[in-house]
């Protein structure tokens, strides 16, 4: 199958196929590998990239300049307190503007509706930063640094243990089901995805042949490639943090329950920041079994592969 996803925005990998993913997959292993050779290349030459900001942000913000920047592209950071978008003017008309004036454009922010907007009016590929409901530029570093242990990452055992429906293992169940990685979310009923959601990827699921499971049982991590966290309470639950405290404490990710998977060579994976001695203990993600350090790297190599692959004109 030929690939060509040029112009193509990034709003969910729900709208990409697991051959697309692949071949972004595959993409940012070869410039990860160009990076470490020390190879310098210019191939966002001539092409702007406006960064749209209504959340902080390190890896994504730094990932973003950093892979555009050094290929020779010029980013240009713009948050809220920059620009008029949603104040004195609509998301369509900013979109309008900045597609006229950019190459592509990039969103961090809460509403998926404000990031489709953008897409639906720019005519220029509109990439997911994050919000609320997706962050699919984070899984696919995740997925990238899976496979460097692993190799393949079909068939392989992924569990997220935490919040069930924050943005992170929403996207990492749909990516799951997609590649054929078996994924298991443990979090508390109260905390499920949505049954919609999980329909949906079941579906995705059952032509890859993925296993998707939703727990409360931690037992559910033994034989784990890899387990997943992220912090309890997302930008802005933050009034909601010690209720996440409270419900979320059983299911930290510890010295324990890395033991519990049977394996020695189980890896631990979260997108980061994270909030020591919370989600996960010191002793784990500063830990010989933590992957979080490659996985913000790989931040910039997947995004890198992302822009070369869909913005035209660009060279891969």
């Amino acid at each position: 199958m030929s690939v060509n996803l040029k112009g193509r925005s990034l709003l969910t990998l729900l709208d990409y196929s697991a051959e697309e993913i692949r071949y972004l997959l595959d993409l940012a292993v070869k410039v990860k590998a160009q990076s470490k050779k020390g190879e310098v290349n210019q191939r966002f030459t001539g092409k702007t990239l406006a960064l749209l900001f209504e959340k902080r942000s390190t890896r994504t913000r730094c990932a973003f300049e950093a892979a555009f920047g050094e290929e020779g592209g010029h980013p240009v950071f713009l948050s809220t307190l920059d620009i008029q978008m949603g104040v004195k003017e609509s998301v369509e008309d900013t979109a309008r503007i900045l597609g006229r004036m950019f190459s592509a454009i990039q969103f961090r922010g809460f509403k998926q509706s404000t990031v489709k907007t953008l897409a639906d009016y720019s005519g220029v590929p509109v990439y997911n930063g994050l919000t609320d409901e997706f962050h699919p530029t984070q899984v696919l570093a995740d997925i990238m640094t899976l496979e460097e242990n692993f190799g393949a990452s079909a068939g392989k055992k992924l569990c997220f243990a935490g919040d069930g429906r924050n943005n992170v293992a929403r996207s990492l169940m749909v990516i799951s089901a997609k590649l054929g990685i078996n994924f298991t979310v443990i979090t508390p009923a109260t905390l499920n995805p949505d049954r919609g959601f999980i329909e949906r990827c079941g579906s995705i699921s059952a032509v890859s042949g993925a296993k998707i499971r939703i727990t409360e049982d931690l037992a559910e991590v033994e034989g784990a490639d890899a387990i997943y966290t992220d912090v309890w309470a997302s930008m802005g639950e933050e009034s909601r943090k010690e209720e996440r405290v409270q419900l979320l404490r059983p299911f930290q990710v510890n010295e324990a329950l890395m033991d519990r998977t049977g394996r020695k060579d189980t890896i631990f994976l979260h997108c980061l920041p994270a909030i020591k001695g919370e989600e996960v203990t010191a002793g784990v993600i500063d830990g010989s079994s933590s992957r979080a350090w490659d996985e913000g790297e790989n931040r910039k190599h997947t995004i890198k592969a992302l822009m070369l692959a869909t913005i035209p004109g660009c060279g891969e």
